[in-house]
């Protein structure tokens, strides 16, 4: 989302928890869709220039191949096998790629563009004794971002 913003992008997260809506804003979104209200699903049809699928597990694809305008194209970067409606492809001359990570220079591109733009990840930082407890927090899907082990906290 930052690096899109940064870019020069109107950014819109479409999430299915409307809870998430205030981090996309401070993010650097400017309008949230929540993809369980089918009222705004329906209403957001045929918005989006490009969508960037970042869903690392199955799911079903047909409620966002509706947002795309005419021509569009979806990028899916989160690699899980999924199904999808090609009729909805077909008459909205639509178009799903994927992607996997750069090389070298892409990476090098990227952080370099990151540095340029102040662009830093969030992340919530623990000690290695809480381990277990963040550990928990990821199977609960309780983590909104990233955990990062603060290593001083070894020598304790």
């Amino acid at each position: 989302m930052k690096l899109a913003v940064a870019m020069g992008a109107e950014v819109t997260m479409i999430t299915t928890s409307p809870e998430k809506g205030q981090d996309a804003k401070r993010l650097g979104a400017t309008d949230i869709l929540v993809s369980k209200d089918e009222a705004q699903m329906s209403a957001a049809a045929g918005r989006f220039d490009f969508l960037l699928n970042t869903i690392p597990v199955a799911h079903n694809m047909d409620p966002y191949i509706p947002l795309l305008a005419l021509g569009k194209t979806m990028a899916v970067v989160g690699v899980a096998v999924t199904e999808v409606n090609t009729m909805a492809l077909s008459f909205g001359r639509k178009i799903i790629s994927g992607s996997l990570i750069g090389g070298i220079q892409e990476t090098q591109e990227m952080l370099d563009f990151c540095a340029k733009h102040n662009i830093v990840s969030d992340v919530e930082m623990i000690d290695m004794q809480e381990i277990n407890h963040a550990y928990e927090r990821v199977m609960k899907s309780d983590v909104k971002y990233r955990f990062v082990i603060d290593m001083q906290s070894l020598k304790g």
